[in-house]
């Protein structure tokens, strides 16, 4: 086995938004990273505004090798929940982008853009999103449509700070009709799922993603290990307080981490690396001769030992100057 992270894994599962680019800039590191290996790169995207081609083509603009087929977007994964549903041509109400629509129409449902006639409601992301399509929506799922999202992101991550995602607009259905979706993203299984079987149903993957709440409790709900990059949503101190169903296995400061030696970035003990609760805060102590990585993914694994604390802070002026490396 590689002592390299990547090495030991035949596919590499990434997340999109926070993960190699934030609103319309790519992480430079990651750009850097994510090429160094001949695993299949799969992109994996909770995202249901932009066709794959799309998201293939920015990807390559910004300088990473994706195909179309490499794209796997929570749209596709929502359809085909729809397609092995619905009886072929059934009308599905779609409430998101036209490339939304056309996953539809490729799964052989005919889609429409009110309630007349629907039997399912497909939603999805839309910036144009606004009340006349989602009072369609309230209609039909009140009369019996099936529902299935997108995906329940509450923000998406853009240049000027988080801005709402689609499950903010689900939200706004669930309580105008009383009911819950079926929801096609993560951290749900059915779009990591859906890329696994484009490479054969293949379970040698990493989940790899910014997100506590969906990329690594996705890897969870499918059984798979997950790195986590802090490079958008997540935080240092969000992943401290995690969860048991949203810790990763391993990591990251950056993409970086999936290039070097994977003890580096898996989270469980190290030499030179403590935690202890004073005065209600997580202090941190860690030896000269351990860096900002190293100490993150052993400090981790810390507290999750604990059950609660404050503040995180180092424990002198070396372990400090550690601790302001991390996002927190």
């Amino acid at each position: 086995m590689s002592d390299r992270l990547r090495d030991n894994f035949g596919v590499l599962l990434f997340d999109l938004d926070g993960t190699l680019y934030v609103g319309h800039e790519p992480i430079a590191s990651a750009v850097a990273a994510v090429g160094d290996g001949d695993q299949r790169q799969l992109y994996v995207t909770n995202n249901a505004s932009r066709s794959a081609a799309d998201v293939a083509a920015t990807l390559r603009g910004m300088g990473y090798v994706a195909g179309d087929d490499d794209v796997v977007t929570s749209a596709q994964a929502a359809a085909r929940i729809l397609a092995a549903k619905l009886e072929p041509g059934s009308k599905v109400l779609v409430v998101g982008t036209e490339s939304f629509v056309d996953c539809i129409t490729e799964v052989g449902l005919t889609p429409i853009r009110t309630s007349e006639g629907a039997v399912a409601v497909a939603q999805g992301h839309n910036p144009e999103t606004a009340w006349p399509i989602l009072a369609e929506a309230t209609y039909a799922i009140r009369a019996g449509a099936f529902w299935v999202a997108s995906n329940t992101d509450a923000t998406l991550p853009l240049p000027r700070g988080l801005a709402p995602g689609n499950g903010s607009m689900v939200a706004a259905l669930r309580t105008s009709t009383g009911e819950t979706p079926v929801v096609a993203g993560k951290p749900y299984p059915p779009l990591i799922e859906d890329a696994l079987s484009r490479h054969g149903g293949s379970r040698d993957a990493l989940v790899i993603g910014d997100r506590l709440d969906t990329d690594i409790a996705g890897g969870h709900s499918t059984n798979l290990p997950s790195l986590l990059v802090l490079t958008g949503v997540a935080t240092a101190e969000s992943l401290f307080r995690a969860v048991p169903h949203e810790r990763p296995t391993y990591v990251g400061l950056s993409m970086v981490v999936l290039n070097e030696d994977s003890s580096r970035s898996r989270i469980e003990a190290k030499d030179g690396v403590s935690v202890e609760v004073v005065d209600g805060d997580l202090v941190v102590s860690v030896d000269a001769t351990v860096d900002a990585q190293c100490a993150l993914a052993a400090a981790t694994f810390h507290a999750w030992e604990l059950s609660d604390f404050g503040a995180i802070r180092g424990a002198d002026a070396y372990s400090t100057s550690i601790v302001a490396q991390w996002p927190l």
